[in-house]
């Protein structure tokens, strides 16, 4: 186990590692914004998206579902769905937690999204504490770039291709790939991070694209958490 990092040497791999983040999320959050305009959602609906789920999958899956006529009922449903590997994420967070006020973990938890929680847990993991400042930044410079590229890309409207025409369309899929790779640190986060995407695969063929995310999001990793167990009896 290698010896924790000084505060600001840790702060600064921090910011380093946020700078190779903001480019993809720059890009996906115009395309959403880009997006929901086209299905006819107001500036305010869009951003009220970014600034109050916050959660890049849901936003598109809501946009969806909006344009198809899904009652809101299931759409509510659905995002409670997709989100719930945020459950794994504060779990994995909240025992490094207990002694801040709940003003401040709330906070974290707002931001606590999946680009978030990759620079949260690399930061924890080189301080081996949790530092306030540095998870509200983990969660800063994904929520600000994020809501601003919302506006940019519905006030851009039409005269933005088709992301798909150019290739941005495959730009969050390999941030998040990215992303995993990289947490990826013992046999049981490898186990997680196969599995997952073996499962995802695999209900995305025989069933759905969105129910693959699910599927391989909740139970990658249990099948971690399964082998870390047996390793530990």
């Amino acid at each position: 186990m290698t010896a924790p990092l000084e505060l600001g040497v840790a702060r600064r791999r921090l910011v380093v590692d946020s700078l190779g983040i903001w480019a993809s999320i720059i890009v996906v959050g115009t395309i959403f914004g880009f997006t929901a305009r086209q299905a006819s959602l107001s500036l305010l609906e869009t951003s009220a998206l970014s600034s109050i789920l916050f959660a890049g999958a849901s936003q598109f899956a809501v946009v969806g579902l909006l344009v198809s006529g899904a009652a809101w009922p299931s759409i509510a449903l659905l995002v409670w769905l997709l989100n719930a590997r945020h459950f794994l994420y504060a779990a994995s967070i909240a025992p490094h937690t207990l002694r801040l006020s709940r003003r401040l973990r709330a906070v974290i938890a707002l931001l606590l999204t999946d680009e978030a929680f990759a620079l949260t847990s690399a930061h924890l993991e080189r301080l081996g504490q949790i530092d306030v400042r540095g998870a509200i930044y983990a969660g800063l410079s994904v929520f600000v770039p994020w809501n601003i590229a919302t506006i940019a890309g519905w006030s851009a409207g039409s005269a933005l291709p088709d992301p798909a025409t150019i290739g941005l369309d495959v730009v969050f899929p390999a941030t998040m790939a990215g992303i995993a790779v990289a947490l990826v640190r013992d046999r049981a986060a490898l186990v997680a991070l196969l599995a997952g995407s073996a499962i995802a695969v695999i209900v995305a063929a025989t069933v759905s694209p969105g129910a693959a995310v699910l599927a391989g999001g909740l139970l990658g990793p249990f099948a971690g958490l399964a082998v870390r167990s047996r390793g530990a009896a």
